[in-house]
């Protein structure tokens, strides 16, 4: 297929969601979703495709606490039960929760506006 033609294709919503997570285009798959580091493009580079009234709230903030919870927690529990000093504690594992959630943020972000795009929810309600 050329690119016209791709580009008349949309997308499944799983495709969407994979472009949306590695933070790009979820129509083209080609441009930048994000013109920073949470704040979505107003549209695409490369497609046009308008992406800026995608609004996805609380959404992504909740799944990033609820996967950096699942990880970080267990260990935690470890490092109590036995007696492990506090440092590991402290200096490892409160480290590694920020890390994981600096990165995994604007990727939960960019998957939850690529799903959203692909059900055509732009501002909050459908077909608006």
């Amino acid at each position: 297929m050329s690119d016209e033609t791709l580009a008349l294709v949309a997308p499944t919503r799983w495709t969407a969601m994979w472009r949306g997570f590695t933070r790009v285009c979820p129509k083209c798959g080609k441009g930048a979703l994000f013109q920073s580091y949470l704040k979505l493009s107003d549209h695409c580079t490369v497609c046009g495709e308008q992406l800026g009234d995608i609004r996805a709230d609380d959404i992504p903030a909740w799944a990033t606490i609820l996967v950096v919870g699942h990880i970080t927690v267990p260990f935690f529990i470890v490092a109590v039960r036995n007696d492990w000093p506090l440092w590991i504690g402290y200096g490892v594992m409160i480290p590694a929760a920020l890390i994981l959630t600096m990165i995994l943020l604007p990727r939960f972000k960019g998957m939850i506006a690529a799903l959203l795009w692909s059900l055509g929810m732009r501002g909050g309600a459908p077909g608006d």
